[in-house]
């Protein structure tokens, strides 16, 4: 339930809308009651047994001024009209009342929908800007399914179990209590009777409904569970495919599932019993109260009469169903409280990459960037040897890299090259040291000045489901085509953008799975050469390309990486000879450094890296 309140707080600037919904529900509730009120003077009438009345009561609002008023207006029609007239004013008035109820019912239902989805799509929207908030480190250690599941399946709980039910939640107290409040007026010892006779049925079901939260989150983690699973055979159905490994992903997948299924179908046979359950425990209370107030009818000295004993037992039934409903509400607000802890849980994750409070803006890149001392180690990986006496990613690290100039990271694989880049722009930060650019320490400056700083091409060609034009512009909106095509010739994909469909304005599709490698390479240079940054990183830009492709990739980056402050991670000899130094790291150390012809005469670990890697003769 802590759960429930913590959702309607998002509903604080939407409360109008629940203003609304319960003053209409109240309304529509007052017109449904007033409508079954008329049976009793409808049942008087067929049994003959109406009260002449010819003298107004001079008190209308109380109950014997109500009743006076009323059957002074039925006597003054069944002398007018005869009694099937009056029968007809009365099935007329039945009609209105009705129609009444349910204009209200359809304003009540307009204002709840407002208030309902407004509140989850701002829910929604706080999830997706967390997931953009949080640093690489957390993406790194979550699986992509989880996060997935949380904002689809989760969402879905939490709109159709929590959010649906709300007006269950405030509509059904409100009739609960004016139908209770006229059953009193009515026959106060058989509502006391029957008051005490429902709590027994509300016992069961509450059993019911506590066991469902735990169901609810077994199912969810199980649909979390699926969801992974779909998500990694589509990121890697070449690889399944290539290997013959439909069978034994098809073998993972139906595991999975029918652990997920087992899980949905033991929660709904829990959620589903407690209808049946209610009405059959409504059914016994409802005859329990017929045969005690039959008593009351029947008896030698009766205290009811039989037509307003008849209105109370179709009050009473009414009743039934708001509690009904309240007990159907608590049911799925019980069972949406896992997915919305899931949900607070992922909203209550702490930025490891935060801000200072009174960051200091800059606007450019003058001097150098300065690794002073420089350790760093992941949260899943063992700590610092300077703090813990555990080895780290990266150690000691002193370089420093002046402006306009390049520095190539060579080094075999996992020592540490692509995390010393991702220091720069922050995606990480340094656990023992200090990063510095232009003499400031990097966790003193705003974020996304930093990284307006700088342009960044990887090896995996990260491109979105859009129009080639929207790619090379992401990023930086109100771009001209002419700028656009001017970074694209600077790519050399201008060319190749030309003789596509619909040139600039082709949709790439998933990924830019239209594309080539190379293609999809040049593209995300020319996103780098739009932002026109001062600095450069460059992750393994041309290892995944075929020789004709990373000739042409090759001289966009050369083009690029001209009057720019260049840090280079590439394995390939054709990258990095040009670089002004050449830094060899391994297992988290700067062992060698130099130019390319220096390292290579001095015969250490970068010589036996480039003889690995010089083609045979």
């Amino acid at each position: 339930m802590r759960n429930f309140f913590r959702i309607l707080r998002f509903g604080a600037p939407y409360r109008h809308f629940a203003f609304l919904n319960a003053l209409f529900n109240l309304l529509g509730t007052v017109f449904h009651l007033a409508s079954l009120l008329l049976f009793i003077p409808f049942l008087r009438l067929l049994l003959g047994q109406v009260r002449p009345v010819h003298d107004r009561p001079a008190e209308l609002w109380t109950r014997d001024g109500l009743e006076g008023t009323f059957n002074w207006f039925l006597t003054q029609q069944i002398e007018a009209h005869g009694q099937m007239g009056a029968l007809l004013v009365i099935s007329i008035a039945v009609v209105v009342l009705f129609l009444f109820k349910n204009f209200f019912r359809y304003l009540a239902l307009v204002a709840i929908c407002n208030f309902r989805n407004r509140i989850i799509k701002d829910i929604r929207s706080r999830i997706y800007d967390k997931l953009l908030e949080l640093p690489l480190r957390y993406h790194t250690n979550e699986r992509k399914g989880d996060l997935l599941s949380l904002i689809t399946n989760d969402m879905q709980v939490v709109e159709y179990s929590v959010m649906y039910y709300i007006e269950m939640i405030f509509r059904e107290p409100i009739a609960v209590l004016l139908f209770i409040g006229t059953m009193l007026t009515l026959s106060p010892q058989l509502t006391l009777i029957s008051l005490l006779l429902l709590p027994i049925s509300g016992l069961i079901i509450a059993r019911i409904s506590k066991s469902l939260k735990r169901k609810s989150t077994r199912v969810q983690e199980k649909s979390a569970d699926l969801l992974a699973r779909v998500e990694e055979t589509l990121s890697g159905i070449r690889v399944i495919k290539a290997f013959n490994g439909e069978a034994d992903m098809r073998r993972r997948f139906e595991r999975d599932n029918e652990l997920l299924t087992r899980g949905s179908i033991a929660m709904l046979n829990r959620q589903d019993i407690a209808s049946p359950l209610s009405e059959t425990m409504g059914a016994a209370v409802m005859a329990a109260i017929a045969y005690i107030g039959g008593s009351y009818v029947l008896g030698d000295n009766p205290t009811l009469t039989g037509d307003s004993f008849l209105g109370f037992i179709i009050i009473f039934s009414q009743l039934l169903a708001p509690i009904k409903g309240f007990s159907q509400g608590w049911s799925a607000i019980t069972r949406g409280g896992a997915s919305g802890q899931r949900i607070f849980d992922l909203l209550a994750v702490e930025n490891s990459v935060k801000e200072k409070a009174g960051a200091q803006p800059i606007a450019g890149f003058n001097e150098r960037i300065e690794y002073r001392g420089v350790t760093f180690a992941y949260e899943s990986a063992p700590r610092s040897a300077a703090s813990e006496g555990r080895t780290a990613v990266l150690q000691e690290i002193n370089l420093v890299v002046p402006k306009g100039r390049s520095v190539a990271l060579v080094g075999t694989s996992g020592g540490g090259k692509t995390t010393l880049a991702n220091l720069l722009p922050r995606f990480f930060d340094v656990t023992g040291g200090e990063l510095m650019i232009d003499g400031h320490d990097i966790r003193d400056l705003r974020i996304t000045d930093l990284r307006a700083l700088m342009g960044i091409v990887t090896q995996d060609s990260i491109l979105f489901n859009d129009t080639v034009a929207n790619n090379i512009a992401f990023g930086t909106p109100g771009t001209s085509m002419a700028d656009i095509e001017r970074a694209a010739r600077i790519a050399n994909a201008h060319e190749f953008i030309t003789r596509l469909e619909n040139g600039y304005q082709t949709s790439i599709g998933d990924g830019g799975n239209r594309l080539s490698g190379g293609q999809k390479q040049r593209l995300s240079i020319a996103r780098a050469v739009l932002k026109n940054p001062p600095i450069l990183i460059l992750d393994e830009a041309t290892s995944a390309l075929d020789t004709e492709s990373e000739r042409l990739v090759q001289e966009a980056l050369l083009k690029m990486m001209e009057g720019r402050t260049s840090l280079v991670i590439a394995h390939r000899l054709s990258t990095i000879q040009h670089c002004d130094e050449i830094c060899v790291i391994d297992k988290g150390r700067i062992i060698e450094r130099g130019t390319h012809a220096e390292l290579y005469a001095s015969g250490g670990q970068y010589r036996r890296l480039c003889d690995l890697r010089r083609p045979p003769r």
